[in-house]
Formats: structure tokens, C-alpha cells, sequence
């Protein structure tokens, strides 16, 4: 297991995307995040697969694409076949997960499930054998910009306990003065984008991030 930093290309500027990508590339940073809405599940829009698609063309980086959508497996294959890496589905969506996440293992993609705020960790037990990540949500999944949640650090030490060699995702007000707090309590990939993309200097901002993470996980003897 090792320190993940996954910038959210949802904060970048969308007329300079090619940019931003290699500048997160630049900035030593080791996956692309795509935050996929579909208006339903939570109410705003973003990103298509053409988004993915083009994301796919520009860069080697992998694509962890979180899909905050009310029915996944009609969207998956479309996501797969645009070139995403890792599939995130979210424990509180409609439909079979247990053969969604299977259907993407099969495709010899990664797949991840995701929790919001008020979900307790026990609704993704079940799906946990068929996931490769668990994904936190630090604050009501929809917009960007809104603060880290610190009372959902027991509830990271809990899918800590739960899965403990599993890469644990966090994603939600993540900025320099949370981030270590989040690592402590056992996330070991870490989602930005205010963070990163609201900054004027977003590559010193990301190589910062990923010093205080780095310093963190290595205090937690480099696996939590």
C-alpha cells in the first residue's frame, strides 16, 4: 500500500483541460480523478464519457472515475469502453452491485465503492470481496468547494479496521490543514480539487499536498 494523490479534474478550468492534465503530470500526481453526476443521485450534472474519452487520448495517468449516479450499470459499459481505469459505485445506488462490480473485474477494470456522509460503513461489508477501494465521502457528494467533515474520521478508522490492506479513497475538503488528519485516521489515496485547481499556483500546491500526505502516511509507518 502506498500514499495516492488523485487531483479532481471537477475544478479545473474546462476551456484549458489539456492543460490541466499535464500539469497534474508535471506535479507528480499519480491518478486523474472524474467526478461523474447525473443530476439524480445528486443534483448537478457533469461529465460524460466523451470527458473520459478525451482525458484517455491526453494521458497515461489512470482514470478513477466515481460515478455518483442513481442507476451505475447503465452508465458503466459507456465508461469502460471511453478507456476509465477504476469504476467507483456507490453503495446507497439502485440496481445489482454485486454483479456491477463483477461485470467491471471482468472487463479487467478496478472497481471501488463509495459511501456518503451519512451511510455507516456496514452497507458496503457485503461488497467489499468485490471491490478494490473504498471511497469516503467527507461531505455531501454534488458540489465542490464545501469543508472536510471531522466527524467522519471514526468512520475512516472503522473501514480502516474493516479492510485493512484495501486502498481507502477520501474525498471532500481536502486542503492542507485536513489532509493529515485524514491520513491518520487510515485514507491512503487522497482526492483535491479546490485544493489544488482554486490555488494560482495549482502545481505547488499539489507537490505541497502530497509532502504533508507523504509525511503522514510515513508516520503511520507507511501503511495504516
Amino acid at each position: 500500500m502506498r500514499f495516492v494523490l488523485a487531483p479532481s479534474i471537477l475544478n479545473a478550468d474546462m476551456m484549458r483541460l489539456g492543460e490541466a492534465v499535464r500539469m497534474v503530470e508535471r506535479g507528480d500526481g499519480d491518478w486523474l480523478h472524474v467526478d461523474v453526476m447525473d443530476g439524480h443521485f445528486v443534483p448537478t450534472l457533469s461529465m460524460g464519457p466523451a470527458v473520459v474519452r478525451g482525458l484517455r487520448r491526453a494521458t497515461r495517468l489512470p482514470l478513477d472515475v466515481h460515478l455518483m449516479v442513481s442507476r451505475p450499470a447503465s452508465l458503466a459499459p459507456a465508461f469502460l469502453d471511453a478507456g476509465a481505469d477504476r469504476l467507483t459505485i456507490h453503495a446507497e445506488a439502485r440496481g445489482n452491485l454485486p454483479k456491477l462490480l463483477r461485470m467491471i473485474r471482468r472487463a479487467g477494470r478496478r472497481t471501488g465503492v463509495a459511501l456518503k456522509p451519512g451511510t455507516p460503513p456496514s452497507a458496503v461489508r457485503r461488497l467489499l470481496p468485490l471491490a478494490d477501494l473504498v471511497l469516503a465521502m467527507t461531505v455531501e457528494p454534488g458540489y465542490g468547494g464545501q469543508p472536510f467533515r471531522r466527524d467522519m474520521l471514526p468512520k475512516l478508522r472503522a473501514l480502516r479496521a474493516a479492510a485493512p490492506r484495501m486502498d481507502l479513497q477520501v474525498d471532500g475538503g481536502l486542503t492542507r490543514e485536513t489532509l493529515g488528519a485524514a491520513v491518520s485516521a487510515g485514507a491512503n489515496v487522497i482526492v483535491a480539487g479546490w485544493a489544488i485547481f482554486g490555488d494560482p499556483r495549482p502545481g505547488a500546491a499539489m507537490r505541497r499536498l502530497r509532502r504533508i500526505g507523504e509525511a503522514a502516511f510515513a508516520l503511520n509507518g507507511g501503511s495504516t
